[in-house]
């Protein structure tokens, strides 16, 4: 039988390994970063930090998000998964568990009456960012009253 090598992780292993994120990344960050815009420029500071994580509610926004480009013609279905691709090799993916899917159905009802549009994907983002003690990097502006955030806008 083969013995494997002991190779050094690659930067995405490591992040996987790590339990420690600062950076909670939400949809609108990614889309900004995508555009380069302003906000996007500030997005990249926590974006490409070792500490940043993307929960997978939000790759299920932008990838929704990048269908619609497609459908109006703004965005190919090639462009669309290097996007998304770029999402998975730059920051950890961060599953929705048992625990974090029950708080945010309670934070859900407590912030849907305070914040006009939010939604049970937002209360997922927080609830995620709360768990690892870290902060949500967005522009939306629900989230700008919440000390959990950081806001790029």
């Amino acid at each position: 039988m083969a013995q494997t090598a002991n190779l050094p992780l690659s930067q995405n292993e490591m992040r996987q390994n790590s339990m420690s994120y600062k950076y909670i990344i939400d949809a609108y960050a990614w889309i900004e970063y995508f555009k380069a815009s302003k906000s996007g420029a500030i997005a990249r500071e926590y974006i490409e930090n070792d500490h940043s994580a993307t929960p997978t509610i939000v790759i299920s926004e932008i990838s929704r998000k990048l269908q619609k480009e497609i459908i109006l013609g703004n965005e190919t279905q090639e462009g669309r998964l290097k996007r998304l691709e770029f999402i998975r090799a730059t920051t950890k993916i961060v599953d929705l568990d048992f625990e974090t899917a029950a708080e945010a159905g309670k934070i859900n009802e407590d912030l849907k009456e305070k914040a006009k549009g939010w939604g049970l994907a937002d209360s997922i983002v927080l609830c995620t960012a709360r768990s690892f003690k870290g902060k949500v990097v967005t522009g939306d502006e629900h989230f700008r009253e919440l000390q959990e955030v950081i806001f790029i806008k």
